[in-house]
């Protein structure tokens, strides 16, 4: 492991690849992809601050420094890293218990689960631990996304309408603004529900309808994802021209500080600590599953790879560049990558020009927010969110396998009315319950010789041949303590229903492990057929698993009853019974 760790070092002391190998060609793609994305990313991060329960300055900060720092250890060409969403949901989930949104405190413990969140995937990253992307099953992830979407889009009513609500469960928002709707802010709610029709609009009419105008497809979809900064700046400009902040009590973003962040982390203390730990590791999973799957599907495209251990190093990085440079935690953005894909981007190059532009909007243009309309960024969270809602998983799993199906609604409905970490472990719950009962309600076959060959199949789907008193039983999954028991009593019960079997036979080949509870199982299962004078067989036992059987009780008193394949345990049962023993073949 030190010999891995320092050879992973060793290599972060050179230039990234892509750098050592950039070619003039793709600088046009990443100067372009750079511009729209630093466009879109504007509003995404005063609006994620927000959600986060940060002031919107925060969220500019966390979209300079984690962009460097992804662009030397990250392993995708086109993944765009910076605020999310459900990132911002789950800290402001995590923090709010703690202290007070926007406080000081509140800011300090923000900055630090972005530090932890960014050691854990960095550290798991140098102990190539990528494998843990695949931890959490398709429909879990997106029941919780699905969930989360909800969850934000709900909570931004108040801001959206401008009226009180309670921050509580969905259910107690919903109350209360039935009970507030004489409360809600008129000019507010015309702005908001205006900038929110028009970004539903733009998202599903306004590229065909720049198509139909005669600009390229490219263009138009471009534009597109541009609307929201449109929304910005129209609303902005209104509402400084008319006073509305003044004469109706919108409610704006008001002073944004100007200049770069302090380098540098607060005081920590172990009891902050301890209180983040948890929050800090299941953001940090959430982020990563999420930044793997938009980078792989991306990579896909162009036929490129990433590589998972690679990711944890970048995603970890730019974890704890927005730790020392005053943000919160950030991962890789569905939607941002995609504009950043499609509008050219061919290295993470694209990242850096994103950071250095951000930096140049934080040094001298925040002063241009002043007047933006709160309403507006809730509309614009609105829209981003509920297009992650994923209802065409939910019919796939629903119609392919229901065990999926019941996973995602449940962790949905974990997240909804538990809340974002009860829903997140809830789901890990789920995924691994779901693997527990699979692996321990194996599908099992009775199997007979397919006539002239060799080739063995299921009795009930096939036309083969069987062996009067031979029972020869395939076994489709590994055995372990969940599901020996049931294995040794639908053994039994074949057994019971197949009169006349002086032969069990157990095709193992789908075994890849038989961990100490399954061979007590077939070591008393062997006893109890022998004394019954029924002889147990093994056939096309894998070599690693006949290994360790050889030198186990059971497999010494079986070493003549172990065939290399299931043919020839069926051509010896043919023979006399002195010579089908002395052909039994050891593997």
């Amino acid at each position: 492991m030190a010999g891995t760790t320092q050879n992973e070092l060793s290599k972060m002391l050179q230039l990234p690849h892509w750098l050592r190998q950039y070619q003039r060609p793709w600088l046009s793609g990443d100067l372009t992809a750079g511009l729209i994305v630093t466009v879109m990313l504007i509003p995404q991060s005063l609006a994620y601050a927000m959600l986060a329960g940060l002031p919107p300055q925060i969220g500019l900060y966390a979209s300079i420094l984690p962009l460097l720092a992804y662009a030397v250890f990250g392993s995708s060409m086109t993944l765009a890293v910076g605020p999310v969403a459900v990132a911002s949901l789950m800290t402001a989930s995590a923090l709010t218990p703690l202290a007070v949104p926007g406080s000081e405190s509140y800011l300090m413990l923000a900055v630090l689960m972005a530090l932890m969140s960014g050691l854990m995937l960095f550290v798991a990253g140098l102990l190539r631990l990528g494998f843990l992307a695949y931890f959490l099953s398709h429909p879990v992830i997106s029941g919780f996304i699905s969930g989360s979407a909800i969850l934000i889009a709900i909570g931004q009513l108040k801001y959206l309408l401008g009226v009180s609500l309670p921050s509580g469960s969905i259910i107690a928002t919903l109350k209360g603004l039935a009970h507030q709707i004489s409360a809600i802010n008129t000019t507010t709610g015309v702005i908001g529900i205006a900038a929110l029709l028009f970004l539903f609009f733009a998202r599903s009419a306004l590229a065909p309808l720049l198509k139909s105008a005669g600009l390229p497809a490219r263009v138009a979809e471009l534009l597109t994802k541009l609307a929201p900064m449109a929304v910005v700046i129209a609303s902005t400009a209104i509402v400084a021209s008319t006073g509305l902040d003044q004469s109706a009590q919108v409610a704006i973003v008001g002073p944004v500080p100007s200049g770069l962040p302090n380098i540098g982390l607060p005081q920590i203390s172990w009891q902050q600590t301890q209180a983040l730990w948890l929050p800090a590791l299941l953001i940090s999973l959430v982020g990563f599953v999420e930044s793997v799957s938009v980078a792989q599907s991306l990579a896909l495209k162009r036929g490129q790879r990433i590589s998972p251990d690679r990711e944890l190093l970048g995603i970890g990085a730019a974890n704890i560049a927005s730790a020392f440079s005053g943000g919160y935690p950030v991962t890789g953005g569905f939607a941002r990558s995609v504009v950043n894909y499609a509008a050219g981007a061919q290295t993470p190059a694209a990242g850096v020009i994103s950071a250095v532009l951000m930096a140049i909007v934080i040094s001298a243009f925040t002063g241009w927010f002043y007047y933006l309309p709160v309403s507006v960024l809730a509309a614009t969270i609105i829209v981003a969110v509920l297009g992650l809602i994923d209802w065409h998983t939910l019919r796939e799993a629903w119609r392919y396998d229901k065990a999926d199906a019941v996973s995602l609604l449940l962790t949905l409905a974990g997240v909804i009315l538990m809340g974002v970490e009860e829903g997140i472990l809830l789901g890990v719950a789920l995924s691994l319950a779901v693997l527990v009962w699979r692996s321990s309600h194996p599908h099992m076959a009775i199997v007979g010789r397919v006539p002239g060959t060799e080739h063995f199949r299921n009795i009930a789907r096939h036309q083969v041949e069987t062996l009067p008193g031979l029972l020869a039983l395939r076994v489709d999954e590994s055995l372990y303590f969940a599901n020996a028991p049931i294995i040794e009593e639908k053994i039994e019960s074949l057994i019971q229903s197949n009169t006349g079997t002086r032969t069990v036979l157990l095709v193992l080949s789908a075994v890849n492990q038989l961990d100490s509870t399954a061979l007590a199982m077939l070591t008393d299962l062997q006893k109890d057929l022998e004394a019954r004078h029924i002889t147990l067989q093994f056939a096309e036992i894998k070599g690693p698993v006949l290994d360790r059987l050889r030198s186990t009780p059971l497999g010494r008193t079986m070493r003549h009853q172990i065939f290399l394949s299931t043919h020839e345990a069926f051509v010896a049962h043919t023979l006399p019974t002195p010579t089908a023993k002395k052909n039994g073949s050891p593997v």
